[in-house]
């Protein structure tokens, strides 16, 4: 990233603001302990849930927002006013190599939460999308990010159920994935940050952040480099968390208590009211323990979804939470 003049047209200098790659160093560092306390709840550490309600869910949010963000001011500060296609191209095919190496390895490791477009397939599409607006009026910018952040609670519908639309963000059913960044609101925050980085070189700001305090040196060093330590800190999280199950094993829960903690949390991700998620997962355990079916399904001799009795009673459950 590097600093530029005071006018606006002018090109960029050689100077890096390490103040920026600060600020990434701070987001991988909370990405890193959103990620920790999910993994601790993946191995049975903490309550089924936790990462993924609550304070935890708008910390998850608010660190995939400065991501996104900060994806859009560095697309300001590479590439305008002139496009350098080799660069943007060499950057977008890393990008877009790692969003597709994740859903690769997601797909082989844990199928049910697949990530098929997440933060990086995100920024992937983002960054070609911005190139539409980079030599736009900051204003017009702003007013596309508004929009994009509202079109959820306004243009959602069951055609984008598809599962080849689903990217676009305005399915009425949310599919179930460990990271899902859909383009719309998302793109907002990116719009945004080319917007804010228009409007502080215009104004000549850059090169007050370029003098500024930089910061300590391990955050800047992570955030010049964070894509590569975006794809190697989970793996070690979870290498970590791993070894210390091995030497002290969480308290196994209660197999009851569990399934109604994971019914809920799969029932409100899909949108549903927390009521009626309650109401439902209590009827299905009430149902599965009268027919003898709890067992067989926790250990995985039947399937949820292909057991026809267990879709009976799902359907029949479903009628009554209504």
């Amino acid at each position: 990233m590097a600093a530029v003049s005071d006018t606006d047209n002018r090109p960029l200098t050689s100077r890096r603001i390490g103040i920026l790659d600060t600020v990434r160093g701070i987001a991988l560092v909370a990405m890193a302990s959103y990620h920790f306390t999910w993994d601790l709840e993946f191995f049975g550490y903490i309550e089924s849930g936790t990462a993924t309600q609550g304070l935890w869910k708008l910390y998850a949010r608010a660190i995939a927002s400065s991501f996104i963000f900060l994806a859009g001011v560095s697309l300001v500060l590479a590439h305008y006013p002139t496009l350098k296609p080799q660069s943007f191209v060499k950057r977008l095919g890393m990008v877009a190599g790692a969003a597709i190496a994740i859903t690769i390895a997601t797909a082989i490791a844990m199928p049910d939460g697949m990530i098929f477009f997440g933060i990086l397939h995100h920024i992937a599409a983002a960054s070609v999308i911005g190139l539409l607006f980079l030599q736009l009026p900051p204003v017009l910018t702003v007013v596309a990010a508004l929009a994009a952040l509202a079109a959820p609670s306004y243009l959602r519908s069951e055609v984008f159920d598809a599962p080849y639309l689903l990217w676009i963000g305005l399915s009425e059913h949310l599919p179930r994935s460990n990271d899902y960044v859909p383009l719309l609101p998302w793109i907002g925050a990116f719009l945004l940050g080319i917007a804010a980085a228009r409007t502080a070189r215009a104004a000549g700001w850059l090169d007050t952040l370029a003098d500024a305090p930089q910061g300590p040196a391990i955050l800047r060093f992570g955030g010049r480099h964070s894509l590569i330590v975006y794809l190697l800190h989970q793996p070690l999280l979870i290498a970590t968390v791993y070894l210390i199950s091995i030497i002290v094993p969480p308290q196994k829960p209660d197999p009851m208590q569990s399934y109604l903690q994971s019914c809920e949390t799969s029932c409100r991700t899909e949108g549903s009211q927390a009521e009626l998620c309650s109401r439902f997962c209590g009827c299905t355990l009430e149902k599965l323990m009268q027919q003898s079916l709890f067992e067989p399904l926790q250990s995985g001799a039947i399937q949820p979804d292909q057991d026809e009795r267990v879709l009976q009673l799902a359907r029949e459950c479903t009628a009554v939470s209504q």
